[in-house]
């Protein structure tokens, strides 16, 4: 790497001074805002309004993206943006999970999307003196953007020598920034890749220095195509540099406080995560064969939720795999560690072959999405599409599932050898998916096809090859034009819920349900799920409001938490936050406002959605494999349970009946079960039975902002 001929060859566009504004209770109250276009770089002031209703993380981004954007405003409109919001609790080094930061934009999926990301970025904006950083415009070039936070300057640079891929960019840019080494640390670079700019499935890249290892690593906002959004503005990279980190850098109002729960947590981690979860040891991959041993790991385009061979991809083969012995936390001081990663991995294909990376994870939705759910039970190719996926800028989960998806059409006859310029696109085709991965990248083949994500490839699939469109949507697992996170939900009406029924399409980090629904039935009732569905989805909005990561919340939990009235809350977790955020802030604060709190930004966001055209019942539809067997061979593979079923749970005898009478009654009978759920959540919420937040509600819940209720006044 020539790194001073790639510095020469910058073209500094603007160049703009400010003072730096030392945190206060956690925040700053000013924003940045930037415009590529014309090169404007201004500091805005946080309204009084928006702090107290939007919080901020994820409720600042949506608040400011619905006041930059319109109605009828598209993913590659000029005015379109790109926010990156760190949250008030955001930079805390006392306890676990305190480093994330929200991404928020309007998606190619035509949806408002937020993505949840580590890193070292979000909290160094704060320490640079911003609450949020709004990205706005196109520029003509390639540009980079650097704020230091050490001088108190931001730069617009033209930056045409840098590699785009992820991994490289990161390195050249930290070591462009880095004073020395030791200075590595203190740099963090937000990214894309190259194909990203060729989809609609782009991710960004949040990088932070290993110091252990001596490695940059990176953490992904995968969701979204948040990252095409950045390449199409013409962003090569965000650069933050600080002077350092300190311990009460966000100059909270009680640091004791946060102290003693962090040591509390802490102990926790070191005397219970290895019985319970193995984070430390092997991040969220513990879930393998747990998934497979409930029926719960996507095989085959979620056909199935097991396999034979479940051993090759196993948690303990991961294990294996990752760097054992150094901290992992994505930001400071995080015990959980579950940041894993694969060092000196050989590359095998693509233009990096025979380099030795770093890859970070896998992670279980990677196992499972670019796995077991293309039928590939290869640990060196999840690895390898781990990592390109990662270099070159595109959402795994995204891409595992609608890889599975091509792979599926491709079995069924829809689309060929000749569709797809040669690819041999079955179940387990390994070599195929990374050729697949590689044409992405050079925008050419059947890639770009891929990279438009399942939504669109069902439009080509029927307009240009006389697919069965029934049969696509059936079998093609998206909602919200996004792609399903990796869990079979069929047994688990909650989880359907949970994912069809989310702002922003299936993401898992809404709402989890199947173990209190499917396996402990602890929710067994329609007002049961729908309570569950309203609980958890605010709670989780609600680590996205401050800046914090929800895996310290429950995946490790206080060796009396299976006694307490409310164990699937691990209610002191939830204390532990309430007392955090009130030591940060000085607020009063308690579990209920916390819930209240996070109402008012969901309910925004289903507004914003709604006045996008959107955010009504019929687009919490969702595909027929999430609820149950759309083919006769699915419900042949479980006949067993299935017969059973019908014959005590939906009250007709099956036998004498053909599997594909079976299929039908079944289908009937689930699909019936969804919109009764529907109808529950809605009430349960507030809202209509269109799904619509009703006027009153939202008075009560303190967003009756005039735009808001001008925007559902109609649709009551």
């Amino acid at each position: 790497m020539d790194i001073q001929k790639m510095k020469a060859a910058h073209k500094l566009l603007k160049e703009y001074k400010y003072d730096i504004t030392p945190l206060d209770k956690g925040t700053t109250d000013k924003t940045l805002y930037i415009n590529v276009s014309d090169n404007v770089i201004e500091e805005k002031a946080v309204s009084p309004l928006m702090k107290e209703k939007f919080i901020g993380g994820k409720g600042y981004g949506l608040k400011m993206l619905w006041d930059a954007t319109k109605p009828d405003t598209k993913w590659n409109d000029p005015e379109n943006e790109v926010i990156i919001t760190p949250g008030p609790v955001s930079g805390i080094t006392q306890y676990s999970g305190a480093g994330k930061s929200l991404i928020v934009s309007i998606s190619p999926t035509d949806f408002v999307m937020d993505s949840n990301v580590g890193g070292y970025f979000g909290p160094f904006l704060k320490f640079s003196g911003f609450d949020a950083l709004e990205l706005q415009g196109k520029a003509e070039n390639d540009v980079i953007i650097f704020i230091d936070g050490v001088n108190g300057k931001v730069e617009i640079f033209e930056a045409p020598e840098e590699n785009v891929d992820s991994h490289m960019l990161a390195e050249q840019l930290t070591e462009m920034y880095a004073d020395d080494e030791k200075d590595m640390k203190n740099i963090s670079v937000v990214s894309s890749g190259k194909a990203a700019e060729n989809s609609l499935i782009g991710m960004l890249n949040i990088s932070f220095y290993d110091t252990k290892k001596k490695e940059i690593r990176l953490k992904q906002a995968g969701r979204g195509g948040i990252g095409s959004v950045f390449r199409d503005k013409k962003i090569k990279a965000v650069v933050a540099k600080v002077s350092g980190v300190k311990g009460n850098a966000n100059n909270v109002v009680d640091i004791d406080a946060i102290r003693e729960r962090g040591k509390r947590f802490n102990k926790e981690m070191k005397d219970l995560d290895e019985e319970q979860c193995e984070m430390r040891t092997k991040g969220t991959a513990h879930l393998v064969e747990i998934m497979n041993d409930y029926d719960l790991l996507p095989v085959n385009n979620y056909k199935y939720g097991s396999h034979k061979d479940i051993d090759k991809i196993h948690s303990e083969v991961w294990k294996s795999r990752f760097a054992q012995g150094t901290p992992d936390g994505c930001w400071i001081g995080c015990s959980m560690s579950c940041a894993k990663g694969v060092q000196n991995f050989k590359l095998q294909t693509g233009p990096y072959k025979g380099q030795e990376v770093i890859v970070d994870g896998p992670e279980y939705e990677n196992a499972g999405g670019l796995g077991s759910n293309g039928g590939i039970f290869d640990a060196d190719y999840i690895i390898e599409a781990n990592f390109y996926c990662d270099t070159y800028g595109i959402c795994t989960i995204t891409w595992g599932t609608l890889v599975a998806f091509i792979m599926e059409c491709y079995e069924n006859g829809i689309i060929n050898k000749e569709i797809t310029g040669g690819l041999e696109l079955n179940f387990g085709a390994k070599e195929a998916a990374l050729e697949l991965i590689h044409q992405l990248a050079r925008g050419e083949g059947f890639g770009k096809i891929a990279g438009l994500g399942i939504a669109k490839m069902k439009d080509v699939f029927v307009e240009k090859y006389g697919a069965d469109r029934a049969f696509l949507d059936d079998i093609g697992m998206v909602n919200k034009n996004l792609e399903y996170s990796e869990y079979v939900s069929k047994e688990s009406l909650a989880q359907q819920g949970g994912f069809a029924m989310t702002n922003k399409g299936p993401q898992h980090d809404e709402a989890w349900l199947i173990f209190m629904d499917m396996v402990n039935n602890q929710i067994p009732t329609f007002e049961d799920k729908a309570e569950a569905l309203h609980y958890f989805p605010m709670f989780r909005t609600w680590f996205g409001l401050v800046g914090l990561c929800k895996l310290p919340w429950n995946d490790v939990e206080p060796a009396n938490n299976a006694e307490t009235d409310e164990p699937a809350k691990v209610p002191e977790h939830v204390d532990n936050y309430v007392t955090i955020y009130k030591a940060v802030t000085g607020k009063e604060f308690d579990k209920n406002r916390m819930i209240e709190d996070s109402e008012r930004v969901y309910n925004f966001q289903r507004i914003f959605n709604i006045r996008r055209g959107y955010g009504v019942r019929k687009f919490d539809k969702q595909p027929y494999r999430a609820a149950g067997p759309v083919t006769v061979e699915e419900y042949d593979s479980r006949a067993e349970r299935y017969d059973e079923q019908m014959k005590e749970i939906i009250g007709v005898n099956p036998e004498g009946k053909s599997s594909e009478e079976k299929v039908a009654i079944t289908r009937e009978y689930r699909e019936g079960q969804y919109e009764k759920l529907l109808d529950a959540v809605y009430k349960r919420r507030g809202w209509n039975k269109n799904g619509v937040p009703k006027v009153e509600y939202l008075k009560k819940i303190g967003m009756d902002l005039p735009e808001v209720i001008e925007t559902v006044k109609d649709l009551q």
